[in-house]
């Protein structure tokens, strides 16, 4: 990745400006979790309601658990998935702003399997990982229609990795003991429960 780039972009995180990254979905909407203001505008580009919480990204496992709760169902599927297309629904610490959870207890996490994002998180910490979108709106796979549909002031720096129009991440909720799929995508309910057998 472009050293100047991701610079600009650290930059624009740590003043509370918006930024759009890959992951290895869709393109992202990044902002500092622990920036209200810089959340709050995230929904607010978006026209997201505030009740509709935002997940978030991180570089590794260590990093997840620095805002989140995991058990032992959560570390087998991130052993096996992450860094990858899946979700986990966990709950979070107390450090976290409840404007990314829309006041709930749980978070969602991911650690999305692409270089430039890792690299980003990396030196950066965690960020919020909504697509970048109108809400409702379908997801532009390039730079040049995400960019059509915000105003120029809005973000600061996009981070181009070419067409990104993959399948959406798998959602699982593991924030208690009972686990439940929310969303199936790229990874199945069946490689889910067949990693959550064999441990």
């Amino acid at each position: 990745m472009d050293k100047q780039i991701l610079s600009k972009a650290i930059k624009a995180l740590s003043e509370g400006k918006l930024i759009v990254y890959p992951t290895d979905t869709l393109y992202a909407l990044g902002a500092d979790i622990f920036n209200k203001d810089a959340v709050r505008k995230v929904y607010s580009i978006k026209k997201r309601k505030f009740n509709d919480p935002l997940p978030v990204a991180v570089a590794n496992i260590d990093e997840m658990e620095k805002i989140a709760l995991i058990n032992e169902k959560a570390r087998i599927l991130a052993r096996n998935f992450l860094p990858g297309k899946l979700t986990l629904v966990l709950k979070k610490r107390p450090n976290i702003p409840d404007v990314i959870t829309a006041g709930l207890d749980n978070i969602a996490i991911r650690i999305p399997d692409n270089q430039i994002a890792l690299e980003l998180l990396s030196e950066f910490g965690p960020i919020t990982a909504t697509s970048a979108n109108i809400h409702g709106k379908k997801t532009p796979g390039i730079i040049k229609k995400i960019i059509m549909q915000f105003k120029k002031a809005d973000i600061s720096v996009f981070i181009d990795n070419g067409n990104l129009e993959e399948k959406a991440s798998t959602i699982v909720d593991v924030s208690s003991t009972h686990l439940s799929i929310l969303r199936e995508g790229d990874i199945t309910k069946k490689q889910i429960l067949e990693a959550i057998k064999h441990g």
